[in-house]
């Protein structure tokens, strides 16, 4: 089954459009998600509105928005209103600025998208942008709406398509020195720098994102499975290390015990489904027993 696009629209570049389908470029599908139960008779839990003053449960079709201008006095604001306020972004991904690729700072990414071609019309208009961008060696600086927000969009060549990454504004990134500036300066001896960049050359390597394991996903799935099997529970991990005390002892054992690493472990399957029993079948009157 085709992947279903998250947006739909047009990308703009001066006068050269094309219509373009915006797609999730990542999933949480494969993470372990629980329910909300009555402990006591395990039934799932709903959630439910309800009238802060008169304690009345509101269904969906009575829901309204609502911003509060003072204590208590909220403005209502209807979902037609919102739909009414259609900006240029809403439908049109116009490309207003270039850059060159790596310009960006990473903290300023927030969600990654890809950008493909909606029909074959559009491929050969999208495929002259993408083709003078990755020529010039630039990244495009748009706009979107997504969820009822204009997003500033990055894009940049991949593949045959677009990788379109959605940008967090600057009242939205921290500055960096307030977390920093009591961090004093300090004057690392030689014999510590040494030891410390011969560890560091000896776990070189190339990124690798399928060596990655979310080793407390697999812990809970182990737990799982442990107790769909009536098995006792897998035992708690090792405690947080400390500060180190000696730190120059440290870098000698950490030289001497660093060892090459090996295999990566596969994370447990999360535990199956019981099966549903089939129903008992009647036995038929005069029948043996």
């Amino acid at each position: 089954m085709a992947p279903r696009p998250s947006w739909k629209g047009y990308l703009k570049l001066s006068l050269v459009s094309c219509a373009v389908a915006l797609y999730p470029a990542t999933t949480g599908a494969e993470r372990v998600s629980f329910h909300t139960l009555n402990r006591d008779t395990k039934n799932r839990l709903r959630q439910q509105m309800v009238d802060e003053e008169t304690g009345e449960v509101v269904e969906r079709e009575d829901r309204v928005r609502g911003f509060e201008v003072a204590k208590g006095e909220y403005i209502v604001v209807e979902d037609e209103e919102l739909e009414q306020l259609q900006l240029e972004s809403t439908h049109t991904i116009d490309i207003e600025r270039f850059v060159a690729i790596g310009e960006v700072d990473e903290l300023y990414r927030s969600s990654a998208h890809y950008l493909a071609p909606d029909d074959k019309v559009a491929q050969e208009a999208f495929a002259v942008i993408r083709e003078a961008m990755l020529k010039d060696k630039v990244a495009g600086i748009g706009r979107v709406v997504l969820a009822r927000h204009e997003r500033m969009l990055l894009l940049e060549p991949r593949g045959k398509g677009l990788l379109a990454s959605t940008l967090r504004p600057a009242s939205e990134v921290r500055s960096a020195t307030p977390y920093f500036e009591d961090i004093e300066d300090v004057e690392v001896p030689d014999d510590m720098l040494d030891l410390a960049t011969h560890i560091i050359a000896k776990k070189k390597g190339k990124f690798d994102p399928k060596a990655f394991e979310d080793r407390y996903e697999t812990a809970v799935k182990e737990m799982l499975l442990a107790k769909q099997r009536g098995r006792p529970l897998p035992k708690a991990g090792t405690p947080p290390p400390s500060n180190v005390i000696n730190l120059m002892d440290a870098l000698r054992r950490s030289v001497e015990d660093e060892k090459p690493r090996g295999t990566v472990k596969k994370p447990a399957k999360a535990p199956a489904k019981p099966a549903r029993k089939p129903p008992a079948r009647k036995k038929a009157a005069g029948g043996k027993r």
